[in-house]
Parts: C-alpha cells; structure tokens; sequence
C-alpha cells in the first residue's frame, strides 16, 4: 500500500512542505475545494501552484469543485499525477476527456451514500477510484466502517482493468487494518498533528503489513 500525505489541517502550507519532503511518503495529497462543492475553501490556484513547485513527491490531488476544468485550465502545465474529481459532478465523462488531454491520470472520488453502481460506465476511462471514507470537505472525521464493504464491491465491480483504490478519511494506525487490500491510503491528521511525520508514516507501514 502507498500512502498519501494530506497536508489540508496544516496551518503553515511552506513547513508542512518541507516536513513532507523529507519522509518516504508516495505523494503528496492535495484537497482542493471551492466552498460550493462542499462548505470550505482550500487552496486558491497560486497556492496550489507553490505546492506543487515546492514538494518533491507525486500530486495526488483532489478536487472537491463545481468545476474542475477551471482547474485544469490552470494548472496544464503543471506536474501532477492524478487529477481526481467526483462522480457525483454533471458532465463526467467531458471532465475525464479533459483530464486525459492534459495527460494527467484521471480520479473518480465517490462520497460515502453514492451508490456505487454509478461508476460502471466510467471504468473503462479511468486510473483510480478515491473512496471516501468520511464525507467530504473537512480533515478529522471518523472512519466510516462501512467503507470496508463498498470497497470490496467496488473491487467487483473494477474486474481484471487496471484502476487503483484509494481511500480518504479518518485513517490511522487503528483503521488502516481495515483497509489492507487497497492501493493507496490517503492520511492526514493522524501524520500532520505528529512532530514527526515520518516516525507516523513508519507506523501505518507496519500496521499494514
């Protein structure tokens, strides 16, 4: 399993960078939100370009917008490695067109009471499913139990096709058992509220195994 550091709760982007630098981490999570999508605001477009110009690990990012072109219009030139955006949005199977041309691999994030059947016609087209495991927009929920049964259908679902699993939400050194036969676990808190980030990431490694 990877994991993928969410620096959303950190109060300082620069050090929370820096701090994210110098572990072993796979990526670097980054929760982008418009304040319409969900209720918060993360991340306008130049703070996101500073990110992704300052990490030295793969973006993972997640856009929890109205409007993901907006973003993807902004950042094309910029080097990110999933561009993941929600099934629950108008217009999916155009965002993941868009994705594709900035040749960026393409995320389908699905909020926990989304029924998920209605990924079948996307899976053909995409590199990753983000499942959420809380309800989107806010750092430090409880890890959603049921989450484990949705994964495992999804995991049905997906077949032999190559698309990766993430999940997002309420994962620590407890909950990330319950999560073992995914691909990437997305963790924030449990790794930012620690002095050392590292010395956490080490422990969800061998509490995986």
């Amino acid at each position: 399993m990877e994991i993928s550091l969410s620096i959303l709760s950190c109060s300082s982007i620069e050090e929370a960078i820096n701090k994210a630098n110098n572990t072993n981490t796979d990526y670097l999570h980054l929760d982008v939100m418009d304040g319409m999508f969900v209720s918060n605001t993360s991340y306008n477009i130049e703070e996101i370009k500073y990110i992704i110009n300052n990490s030295n690990k793969k973006i993972d990012a997640h856009f929890m917008v109205n409007d993901p072109i907006k973003y993807l219009n902004e950042l094309k030139e910029y080097n990110l490695e999933y561009f993941t955006f929600h099934v629950e949005l108008n217009d999916v199977k155009e965002i993941i067109n868009k994705v594709k041309e900035n040749n960026y691999k393409v995320g389908l994030s699905i909020k926990p009471n989304t029924n998920i059947n209605v990924l079948k016609e996307y899976l053909d087209d995409i590199d990753l499913i983000l499942v959420m495991s809380v309800e989107p927009g806010m750092g430090g929920q409880k890890f959603i139990e049921g989450t484990v049964n949705r994964i495992n259908k999804i995991k049905n679902l997906i077949g032999n096709r190559k698309i990766k699993i993430a999940v997002d939400g309420g994962i620590n050194n407890n909950t990330i058992k319950f999560i073992s036969n995914i691909d990437i676990a997305v963790v924030g808190s449990y790794i930012t509220n620690s002095t050392n980030y590292q010395e956490k990431i080490d422990i969800l490694r061998s509490n995986n195994e």
